[in-house]
C-alpha cells in the first residue's frame, strides 16, 4: 500500500506497513480524491469495522484474513476506533494519536487550506525539548514540552506562548496532532511572525488522591513559569507572555489570563470556552475582568476567540457571544469550517499566532 506517514507527527508507527510473509500488506492508503483505502488482517473476524464516534465503515472480507473498505470519511485529521467484532483494537499498522484519554489510530486527510504542513522543503525547523518540572501544586514532577525556533540564540530574549491542549489529551497533542512546530516554522520563514518560544505543559496534571482537573492555571503560574523563566532566556513583562488553549484548554486560558492580566498581555481561546461549559451556580469572579471595557482593553493587546462552525459545543461559543454583545471589549472573532477537532485548531493557532508580540 502506498502509505506517506510523516513518522514525526504521531505518537507511535510501524514504517514497514507489515511484514512480508508475517503480518500481510495492511494499513491506510488516502486515495487522490480523498477517499481512504483500509486493508486489515483479521483473521478468523466475524466483522471489522471502522467507527467514528458512531458513524460506522464497515470492512469486508478480502480473502486471507483481510478485511478491506473504500470510504470519504471527510477531509483534515481523523480519529477512529477499529472494532474486530465489537472490540476496540489499535492497529500498529496506522498512525497512533493520543485523545478521548486513549491512544487512538488516525488518518489525516489533506484540506485545501493546509497542504502540504509535511512538506517544508527549503525551511529551516526548530526544536522540541522535554522537561521535567518540580510542581509545588501537585507535589511531584510534571512534565512539559518546549519549541524553539530555528534560529533559537540561548544569548537573545523571546517572548513566550503557552499553549494548552483539551481534555483527554496531554502535552504531546500539539506538536504530534496540531503540528504547531511545522506551522510557526512555515510562518517565521515566510515572515509573517514574531520568534518566540511555545511552552507546552500537561493540563490533565493532578495532585496525588485528587480528581481536581482544573489545578493547570496554579501550575502554571507557581511552577511552570517560572521553571521557563530560570532555564530559557526569555522576556518577563506580560507584554511578551501569552497563553492560549483548545477546548479545555480555552476554559483554563480564560480563567488564568483573566485572574492574572498583571502577566498575560495576549489570549487564544480555541474551539472554547469563555465561561464554563457546564451549568454551574459556582461563582467565576474572573468574568469581573469583562465588565469594564477600558480596564479590559489596557490589560490585553490581543484577546482572541474562535470555534469550528459545526462544532457540537457551538452554543456554549454562541451564549458567549450573547453574553459579550453589549461590553464593547474589542475581542477578535473567527470561525473555521468543521468540528471539534485537530483540522481547526491547526487553522486557530495560524491564524493566532501572527498576532503576537507585534
Amino acid at each position: 500500500m502506498n502509505q506517506q506517514w510523516p513518522l514525526d507527527v504521531t505518537v507511535s508507527f510501524d514504517p514497514y506497513f507489515g511484514e512480508s510473509g508475517r503480518d500481510g500488506d495492511q494499513g491506510a492508503e488516502i486515495l487522490p480524491d480523498g477517499r481512504v483505502h483500509f486493508r486489515v488482517i483479521a483473521k478468523e473476524a466475524k466483522e471489522v469495522v471502522i467507527d467514528r464516534f458512531g458513524t460506522v465503515f464497515p470492512l469486508a472480507p478480502a480473502g486471507d484474513g483481510a478485511w478491506e473498505g473504500t470510504f470519504d470519511m471527510g477531509r483534515g485529521f481523523l480519529y477512529f476506533f477499529l472494532k474486530v467484532d465489537g472490540a476496540d483494537v489499535l492497529c500498529p499498522y496506522l498512525p497512533i494519536g493520543y485523545g478521548c484519554c486513549r491512544p487512538m489510530n488516525f488518518v489525516d486527510v489533506p484540506v485545501d487550506d493546509m497542504a502540504g504542513w509535511d512538506k517544508l522543503p527549503g525551511v529551516a525547523h526548530g526544536a522540541v525539548t522535554r522537561h521535567y518540572v518540580p510542581s509545588s501544586v501537585t507535589g511531584k514532577h510534571e512534565i512539559c514540552l518546549v519549541y524553539t525556533p530555528p534560529a533559537y540564540n540561548p544569548q537573545k530574549k523571546y517572548p513566550v506562548l503557552y499553549l494548552q491542549h483539551g481534555y483527554g489529551e496531554n502535552e504531546t497533542g500539539w506538536v504530534f496532532q496540531g503540528h504547531v512546530g511545522r506551522i510557526a516554522d512555515r510562518l517565521l520563514a515566510d515572515g509573517q511572525m514574531a520568534e518566540m518560544i511555545i511552552v507546552m505543559g500537561n493540563g490533565m496534571a493532578r495532585a496525588e488522591n485528587s480528581s481536581d482537573r482544573m489545578l493547570f492555571p496554579k501550575i502554571l503560574v507557581k511552577d511552570l513559569i517560572p521553571f521557563i523563566e530560570s532555564r530559557y532566556n526569555v522576556l518577563t513583562d506580560k507584554w511578551h507572555r501569552a497563553m492560549a488553549g483548545l477546548s479545555m484548554g480555552s476554559f483554563q486560558t480564560s480563567i488564568t489570563t483573566l485572574t492574572h492580566p498583571e502577566l498575560f498581555g495576549y489570549a487564544g481561546l480555541f474551539s472554547g470556552f469563555l465561561r464554563a461549559p457546564w451549568p454551574t451556580d459556582d461563582p467565576q469572579p474572573y468574568l469581573k475582568m469583562l465588565e469594564d471595557a477600558e480596564k479590559f482593553g489596557e490589560a490585553f493587546r490581543v484577546f482572541y476567540r474562535a470555534m469550528g462552525t459545526e462544532d457540537q459545543y457551538w452554543n456554549s461559543f454562541a451564549g458567549d457571544d450573547e453574553y459579550l454583545k453589549d461590553k464593547g471589549l474589542g475581542i477578535i472573532r473567527e470561525t473555521f469550517p468543521g468540528g471539534h477537532d485537530w483540522t481547526v485548531w491547526r487553522r486557530c493557532i495560524r491564524s493566532f499566532l501572527p498576532r503576537l508580540f507585534q
